[in-house]
């Protein structure tokens, strides 16, 4: 395809395209991490129990976990690890037992795939949902007062898994012992920490578990992401030397559209070539690096905002009817900037440190500005490119005109 299409001279912009060979050894870099994969770490730094119902409850981590297909203890097999967990109480609830007391306190973590959500918890006599067993669920459920109401999966009766920790004598502190839960089925599996004393309110959680699946520490839904990623760093590394190829042979021809086109592709590479050490880092460590992660999402909404503004732009008639798009620039920058934080904070909000699989509720409020504005994007680039057409065909315009409607096409001034 030639790509030193003649349109207008005109105008130009400060664009330029760039091709740096060193990028194929990073790609070969890339590819040479994801072969030493080993699982998301969940990290508690002094978390405390909200009360949710009759319970106090934390939420340990939700993710998609694949099954290994080989068996458990071979190296590749699927777990949530549990690691220097460790609970603490107030001190002047640990101040109303003696030291000879036994058990002084109760929390529970469970873990319970997607599917099996309704084995948890109970209702009685039609009333609300209940985590912790109360007397008149006792005698309905058959479960014990004070602790989580759990009813074998059908599936596997050892599911959902209920590990235990108390509270001895009047110690501030408990830990729990050091366990591996292994994952034999694949599926969505969600972990709760629960406490269902009424006098262990204000209950804090300091330690990590580990959440490993057969091929890495990606959670469920980023795992395929690292080779969709690795797959475009390669196209966007062949549509670069493509491009660049063209670019030197119409050097003289060369456009300010086609210069803003090689810099977002270029764009696009760097884009691409970031998410793909940030997956590699997470799936070698269990770690979002924040930097890169912060890095990789400005990129990405640099990118979008360019692209965006640029079919807007040509729908405008810019370079093609007009040099300059005149009155209008400054209402154009002023959406792009608007879309570029519009579309940072949402990257930000569901990438940077982010390792669930489930987002939480505060997304709803960042998706909401940016699907206005793409939407309001569109919404002006349809109008304007209708408006450019019939200009030109008011004006019989022919050759621009067929450039418009058949972009894909060869055609030389």
């Amino acid at each position: 395809m030639d790509f030193g299409i003649n349109i207008n001279k005109s105008s130009r912009c400060r664009c330029r395209s760039r091709s740096s060979p060193f990028l194929l050894l990073l790609l070969l870099v890339l590819l040479f991490l994801a072969a030493l994969v080993e699982s998301s770490i969940h990290i508690y730094d002094h978390e405390t129990f909200r009360e949710i119902g009759n319970s106090y409850l934390l939420s340990g981590g939700s993710e998609g976990i694949v099954a290994s297909s080989i068996g458990i203890h071979d190296g590749h097999s699927s777990f949530i690890r549990f690691e220097n967990i460790t609970f603490w109480r107030s001190k002047e609830v640990a101040q109303r037992h003696s030291k000879k007391e036994h058990s002084t306190g109760l929390i529970q973590a469970f873990i319970f795939e997607a599917a099996d959500r309704d084995d948890i918890g109970g209702s009685a006599y039609g009333g609300q949902r209940a985590i912790c067993c109360t007397p008149d669920l006792a005698k309905l459920e058959g479960c014990k007062q004070g602790q989580i109401i759990r009813r074998p999966s059908a599936g596997d009766l050892k599911w959902p898994i209920v590990l235990n920790t108390q509270f001895s004598g009047n110690d501030l502190s408990t830990k729990m012992d050091p366990s591996d839960i292994y994952i034999t089925k694949t599926g969505m599996y969600n972990l709760f920490f629960v406490s269902c004393d009424p006098s262990l309110k204000g209950l804090v959680m300091t330690g990590k578990t580990l959440w490993k699946n057969p091929d890495g520490y990606l959670p469920g839904r980023m795992a395929p992401l690292m080779k969709f990623y690795m797959l475009m760093s390669l196209a966007y590394v062949v549509l670069c030397g493509i491009w660049f190829l063209q670019y030197l042979r119409f050097r003289k021809d060369i456009l300010q559209i086609q210069n803003c086109i090689a810099l977002v592709i270029a764009l696009g590479l760097f884009e691409m070539t970031l998410w793909c050490f940030e997956y590699a880092h997470f799936n070698n460590t269990g770690t979002r690096p924040v930097g890169i992660t912060t890095w990789v999402v400005t990129v990405g909404a640099v990118r979008k905002t360019v692209s965006r503004l640029l079919i807007l732009s040509v729908s405008m008639g810019y370079g093609v009817v007009r040099p300059t798009l005149g009155g209008l620039t400054s209402k154009v920058l002023l959406l792009g900037v608007t879309y570029f934080l519009a579309s940072e904070l949402l990257d930000i909000a569901e990438n940077v440190g982010t390792i669930n699989d489930i987002s939480g509720k505060a997304r709803l409020f960042l998706v909401l500005p940016d699907a206005f504005l793409d939407a309001f994007l569109i919404l002006w680039i349809f109008t304007s490119l209708s408006k450019t057409l019939e200009q030109l065909q008011v004006a019989k315009c022919t050759s621009e005109l067929i450039i418009l409607r058949y972009p894909h096409e060869e055609r030389l001034a």
